[in-house]
């Protein structure tokens, strides 16, 4: 996965059967021809093109393989290696091959008993030896806290989960690749490499957003040292691709603390520890936290995660608000596109954020006493800019803002429901689109025509996710 950026929508020549056919060396469909081949036979058991010829079974096999990845993360599933599918293959990831939903590794290995050791045979030089330490108790932490498991670290002797860090080909059949790309891998309970964790010494490791954060890959990695397969829940743990998640507040997510009961059973604690569950865009209860314009996409906001609605994409993509942003907090509350200024503002608590493109601006957070709201406004419900002027949705009022005189308009706030009559008294989002305000309001949205000042349309919410 690239982080902290968004990857340019490319067009890319399809690649096929550059495999099975002589391609001029430097030829432009030669590298994603490799990166193709290499991820299916690296994740999805397509046989290794040395051991294969160069025939209509082959291609078959491996239009079926590549569907099999579409499926599994959700794309188009088209069999071709298209824009999105390289893009997904592109993502630094677990070396783990995958399986589907939360899922046990196939012949569901365990271990016999719950009371497990395990031992740092090694270390980074880029972290100090209790910040290594640290993260790899913590990661353990995370699954004995759901399951009756314990972990104990012994410093010498033989541990049931040996951790390492290592480069290139170390000796496990299953070689790293330097930076990026594979970061790590675990393999099943059992005896000998059985259980064991490695991670690529070649990784920029860290404590905090930047890079790879040990702790977060550590936690995945654990989940396979435990019996738990990769699951194709964008919101999961054990999801492939590296996603960032702020470590002093992470809680693991529902579908992994389903997969871990599902080998050991609930936790020995009377209360049982529940987990978040990903939000799925056709849930007819789906309610938006904030949405905006962004450059010709729309992002809706919902808790730890926002989709992006492409005009030119069927397909709408959920993402970690971390994965693009991880010094922005979980919960945006409201959101607006400033035309003018190519900035997006993006609202939580008494804080806002400025964005250019998909780079927070220098000096942010800052106070929303800089719009001019009294201290008596503790959030802001939705927010939205047309013709210069932003309108802030607060309760039941709103309140209208001059962009260029860089002031609060006198006569505010007003009535929400006197002012765009059919929409309520709570707004929850709202973002412009042609000459229409799109209100949000629970799980209905509302067209409120300009230039008429009428409601138009009335539907759910979640049509602007594709749900009919």
């Amino acid at each position: 996965m690239i982080l902290l950026e968004a990857l340019p929508f490319l067009l890319v020549l399809h690649v096929l059967l550059s495999w099975a056919l002589p391609v001029p060396l430097g030829h432009p469909e030669d590298k994603n021809a490799e990166i193709v081949q290499n991820y299916l036979e690296n994740f999805y058991q397509l046989p290794s093109h040395r051991y294969r010829s160069a025939g209509r079974n082959d291609t078959s096999m491996f239009v079926e393989k590549l569907k099999e990845m579409q499926r599994f993360f959700g794309l188009s599933v088209t069999g071709k290696p298209n824009a999105e599918t390289l893009e997904m293959m592109e993502k630094p990831r677990c070396g783990v091959p995958d399986v589907g939903e939360f899922m046990l590794i196939p012949g569901n290995p365990r271990w016999k008993h719950t009371d497990l050791t395990y031992r740092i045979i090694n270390y980074t030089p880029q972290l100090s030896t209790s910040d290594v330490e640290s993260a790899v108790e913590r990661a353990f932490g995370v699954w004995s806290a759901v399951s009756p498991l314990t972990f104990t670290r012994i410093a010498q002797g033989e541990a049931d989960i040996n951790i390492a860090f290592a480069q290139g080909d170390h000796g496990d059949n299953s070689p790293f690749d330097g930076p990026n790309g594979i970061l790590a891998h675990a393999f099943q309970p059992g005896q000998g490499i059985g259980g064991d964790a490695h991670f690529d010494a070649e990784e920029t490791w860290t404590k905090t957003s930047r890079n790879y954060n040990l702790f977060i890959v550590a936690a995945h990695e654990f989940g396979h040292s435990l019996g738990l397969a990769h699951s194709s829940d964008p919101g999961a743990l054990m999801y492939p691709n590296y996603i960032f998640r702020e470590p002093s507040t992470f809680s693991l997510p529902q579908d992994d603390i389903n997969g871990i009961q599902a080998i050991y059973g609930s936790s020995n604690r009377p209360i049982q520890p529940t987990g978040a569950t990903t939000p799925t865009a056709c849930d007819p209860r789906l309610t938006f936290d904030a949405a905006t314009t962004f450059r010709g996409e729309i992002l809706f906001f919902t808790d730890k995660y926002f989709w992006r609605r492409h005009p030119w994409l069927r397909r709408v993509e959920l993402n970690f608000i971390s994965l693009f942003w991880p010094s922005l907090p979980n919960g945006i509350q409201a959101a607006y596109e400033d035309f003018d200024r190519d900035l997006v503002f993006l609202f939580k608590g008494r804080q806002y954020w400025a964005l250019n493109g998909y780079e927070i601006q220098r000096g942010y957070p800052r106070d929303i006493s800089n719009y001019g709201f009294p201290s008596t406004v503790q959030a802001i419900d939705a927010a939205v800019s047309y013709r210069r002027k932003t309108y802030f949705f607060v309760n039941s009022q709103f309140w209208r803002y001059d962009n260029e005189r860089r002031l609060m308009e006198p006569g505010y706030p007003k009535s929400i429901s006197r002012s765009f009559p059919g929409i309520g008294n709570k707004v929850d989002a709202v973002f412009q689109q042609d000459y229409f305000f799109l209100f949000f309001s629970g799980p209905i949205y509302y067209a409120f025509d300009l230039s008429t000042q009428r409601v138009t349309m009335i539907s759910r919410s979640n049509r602007w996710l594709n749900c009919r």
